[in-house]
Parts: C-alpha cells; sequence; structure tokens
C-alpha cells in the first residue's frame, strides 16, 4: 500500500481522503482480473451474503468511480444528474432541483455553521466506511487468488 507522505491531525478530513485515495489506488493494484469479483459477496454473519448486497465487482467499480470524483472534482450538477437517470435528464428532475435549490438557499442561510458539520461528519463517515470496503474488497481478492500474505 502507497505510504502517506503528508501529516495530517488523525481525524482531519484531508487525513481520510488521503488514506481512502491509497487504499483505493492499492486495491487498483492488487485486483488484476476485476471480473473475478463478479457475484462474490462479502460474507455477513456466519459467512452469508445478505440478500440484495452489492457483490464485490459492483463495489470495486463504485470505490474507483468515487476515487476519480475525490481527485478531479465533481461533475457540474446538469451533468452527473444526466449520469444518475441513465444520461436522460427529463424535466421533471430539472424542476425538482430548482426548487431544492431554492430551499437550500433560504434555509442555508439560516444556520449555515451547523449545515457544514452536519455534512463534514458526513463525508468522513462515509469515506472511512468507502475506505474499510476497499480494504475488503482487496482482501477478498486476494484470497480468492492464493495472494494472502
Amino acid at each position: 500500500m502507497p505510504v502517506l507522505t503528508k501529516r495530517y491531525p488523525k481525524n482531519c478530513l484531508l487525513a481520510v481522503v488521503d488514506r481512502y485515495l491509497a487504499v483505493v489506488c492499492n486495491m487498483e493494484q492488487v485486483v488484476m482480473i476485476p471480473s473475478l469479483l463478479r457475484d462474490v459477496h462479502l460474507g455477513g454473519h456466519g459467512g452469508q451474503a445478505q440478500m440484495g448486497a452489492p457483490d464485490l465487482y459492483t463495489y470495486f467499480t463504485m470505490l474507483k468511480t468515487i476515487r476519480m470524483d475525490v481527485e478531479h472534482g465533481l461533475l457540474p450538477r446538469e451533468e452527473w444528474q444526466a449520469k444518475v437517470a441513465g444520461r436522460k435528464a427529463d424535466e421533471a428532475g430539472k424542476e425538482a432541483a430548482e426548487t431544492e435549490e431554492a430551499k437550500e438557499e433560504v434555509s442555508g442561510e439560516l444556520d449555515l455553521e451547523t449545515q457544514f458539520h452536519v455534512h463534514f461528519s458526513s463525508l468522513h463517515r462515509i469515506l472511512t466506511h468507502l475506505t474499510v470496503k476497499a480494504q475488503e474488497v482487496t482482501r477478498k481478492y486476494q484470497e480468492m487468488t492464493g495472494q494472502v500474505l
């Protein structure tokens, strides 16, 4: 795994982002044949996968996509909506987004510090969870291919 060269306080968002990027980069280097991850699930309690849980290939592609967003920035809102909607943004979605933006502007002016702390802690928690998932995908791939050290 790549060694982190920057020093940040343990719970600093930048440290969490760097850790996530390093773990996903390591996952990409270890997983040489991603298609082996199809239809393989992380074992839940007792080694059984949860009903409807995504397979490791889905996690692998999701983690890589999120890494690209973190490294290169977000797509403009319209492009992101089109991507999520399967390359087709409908008018109802645009109207709903505009209404939501207007609500966010009004509520955003009320208590920006509280909103910042809520989003900041959520981002920290999500990135930490995604880092653990990337480590699990890497570990499972290594088990499957006999690369466990």
